[in-house]
């Protein structure tokens, strides 16, 4: 059994009971002012996550953590990812001390840990009975690591793939190869694109911002030969290779795509891929734990699992983890540990699976997951082509040239978010036919410039 630990006790001993699961949700609070506190005979935690499906399958399940923790008490700000990634960034950055838990990702986590704004965690990790953090995936494990130590632990692991409606394409005799290009795609969203039945032939992407279609599309401008900046931090948004790449994507979704693309993000393709009005989607892996989800998913089985599509390079994948932090200035950091660890172990995936279900399991962060005969049996079509995909996620096999920067899907340096959500408003306005790609890329090549500065003759 696991009971609370003592104040003070450093060598966080953990001792499991298993409890009952009340059906009732907990509600997702908005809440404003300090962090959390010592309370009197307790401690209250206020828990900041992004309000995507397996993050609230965390928020129903907190009658177990209560039960187990029952002298902490939890407060969740749940908001759309946009919106969570300004809230959180303008607390941890300027020592609001609003939260205790911030749900953040590979691209925070190094910066802010070097910046010292979020604590330490491989000690609490290490020594934490039965939570075995070499378990983590390795290329998340690293990812989350500053100076060899955890400052961020894993709630999910993603890289993308391609999900395609298997039925759809048997019945257009039509087979997806095991390698897809672009320009297979384009093929296949031409011949399966039936708006006056409600059937897009693909999903993309097209809300702006450097987490929504910025995602998706970087990683195609890489495969086609792009980069953001060449290793002299000399800004490469006007390159062609890059305006064909942007070109390609927009007239893909504009000619074969979603309705209202321009403003359809992860949650939005989810949606329509769940409910049957897409033929094809290139997202993150993640996906699979909602699309393969009986109780909200009319296509449950009826998908197949395909690499990212490339042009020029051996994959086009990308590297993510939502994962759970905790800054240097929560009082309660005992406390935050406890949930943090309570949502990220062996135990919370085997809670999730008995109690809601094995393919809404958060995939991609332990390799032990797939070890569970339970989720094999319902991952079977997608568990090998999500670990092949993070496995495969790196600039050497998904890059063209070399960058002097991390990320796939991002570019590693603290201006990237303001610079990437800069970028994806003038995608997003091509998308919309508000201007051209050309008028996009000028503008954008623009903004890159001005970050570039600080960078170059060692500046940066």
């Amino acid at each position: 059994m696991r009971f609370r630990r003592s104040r003070g006790n450093r060598n966080h001993s953990r001792y499991r009971l298993r409890t009952g699961l009340a059906s009732a949700a907990a509600a997702a609070l908005v809440l404003t002012g300090c962090g959390g506190s010592e309370a009197e005979g307790g401690d209250e935690i206020v828990v900041a996550i992004v309000s995507n499906p397996q993050m609230q399958d965390a928020i129903t399940l907190q009658d177990e953590f209560k039960a187990q923790y029952p002298d902490i008490d939890v407060s969740f700000v749940s908001l759309p990812e946009n919106e969570a990634r300004a809230k959180i960034t303008a607390s941890v950055a300027t020592q609001g001390g609003e939260f205790d838990v911030v749900m953040i990702s590979n691209y925070e986590t190094p910066m802010w840990a070097e910046n010292g704004w979020i604590t330490n965690l491989q000690d609490y990790a290490d020594s934490t009975e039965g939570y075995d953090p070499d378990d983590f995936v390795p290329t998340i494990r690293e990812a989350l690591s500053y100076e060899g130590d955890l400052y961020s632990v894993p709630f999910y692991g993603e890289s993308s793939f391609l999900v395609y409606r298997q039925d759809l394409f048997d019945e257009a005799g039509l087979t997806m190869p095991e390698s897809p290009t672009w320009e297979d795609i384009r093929g296949f969203a031409e011949a399966l694109n039936d708006p006056e039945n409600d059937m897009a032939g693909v999903c993309l992407r097209g809300l702006a911002g450097w987490g929504e279609v910025m995602a998706p599309l970087d990683t195609m401008i890489n495969t086609y030969g792009g980069r953001w900046f060449d290793e002299d931090w000399n800004a490469r948004l006007d390159e062609p290779v890059v305006e064909e790449a942007v070109t390609d994507y927009v007239d893909l979704v504009q000619n074969y795509g979603q309705a209202g693309a321009a403003t359809s993000g992860y949650g939005d393709c989810l949606t329509l891929y769940s409910q049957g009005n897409t033929a094809m989607w290139y997202d993150a892996t993640a996906m699979v734990s909602a699309i393969e989800d009986p109780a909200s998913s009319l296509v449950v089985g009826k998908s197949g699992y395909a690499p990212a599509p490339v042009k020029e390079t051996e994959s086009a994948g990308w590297l993510y983890s939502w994962s759970l932090a905790i800054p240097t200035t929560s009082n309660s950091k005992d406390a935050a540990w406890d949930f943090v660890s309570w949502m990220t172990d062996k135990e919370y995936i085997q809670l999730v699976g008995e109690e809601i279900g094995w393919e809404r399991v958060p995939p991609g962060s332990r390799l032990s997951t797939y070890e569970i005969p339970e989720y094999a049996e319902v991952a079977e079509a997608y568990a090998e082509p999500t670990l092949d995909a993070m496995a495969g996620a790196s600039q050497e096999n998904s890059m063209v040239r070399g960058v002097p920067y991390t990320g796939l899907q991002f570019v590693g340096i603290p201006e990237f978010q303001d610079l990437g959500t800069r970028v994806g408003q003038q995608i997003s306005a091509a998308i919309a036919g508000q201007q051209t790609v050309q008028e996009a890329l000028e503008q954008s090549q623009g903004y890159a410039e001005t970050v570039a500065e600080s960078y170059q003759d060692g500046a940066g």
